[in-house]
């Protein structure tokens, strides 16, 4: 029984750790915005995209506020990709998730909706509940914020965006997507 334990810890640890969770909504800060028709442009882009049920613009502060539906299938570069598409780019994006109990830390990876988060600068900790992750990658922050979370990691798959031999093994293979977030 002892060792049954046992392996069942080191095949979590080696294959990561898929939770059931949902994402419910994000904060999307656009840049490159000079009028309300800007705004709108990129309105317009984020409501076609088939898993998002709601976008709120406010032109001032050039943010949007999208809910998605639920039991939809949120695909991060998806909502990049419209905001690049209208002709802008992203300066912040952050994701409501809710999450099943799950211990996170530095560098440790996790897969939501078949998709792999990999968590850099945070304490070792369990997360529960509605959580914010707020995306990290290249074309999501700022050049000058990309260069500065990279000191939090030594992992290449930061500068890719992909699975490196470095990452452990998840249900995720070399070459895939990772999405780097923060609590």
């Amino acid at each position: 029984m002892y060792m049954k334990r046992i392996i069942l810890i080191l095949v979590v640890a080696m294959y990561g750790l898929s939770v059931q969770a949902q994402f419910s909504s994000a904060k999307l800060q656009a840049s490159g915005l000079t009028c309300s028709l800007c705004s709108k442009a990129i309105f317009k882009a984020l409501t076609a995209i088939p898993f998002v049920d709601k976008v709120e613009a406010d032109v001032a502060t050039s943010g949007f506020d999208i809910a998605f539906k639920e039991g939809g299938n949120v695909d991060v570069d998806q909502l990049k990709k419209a905001v690049t598409d209208a002709g802008f780019s992203v300066a912040g994006l952050k994701i409501q998730a809710k999450l099943d109990e799950v211990a996170v830390k530095n560098d440790a990876h996790l897969t939501i909706q078949g998709k792999t988060f990999h968590f850099m600068n945070v304490k070792t900790q369990t997360v529960k509940g509605n959580v914010e992750l707020t995306v990290l990658d290249k074309n999501f922050v700022s050049a000058k914020d990309f260069k500065k979370n990279a000191q939090y990691t030594k992992m290449k798959c930061y500068t890719t965006g992909v699975m490196e031999a470095c990452c452990n093994k998840t249900a995720s293979s070399a070459g895939t997507r990772v999405y780097h977030v923060t609590l």
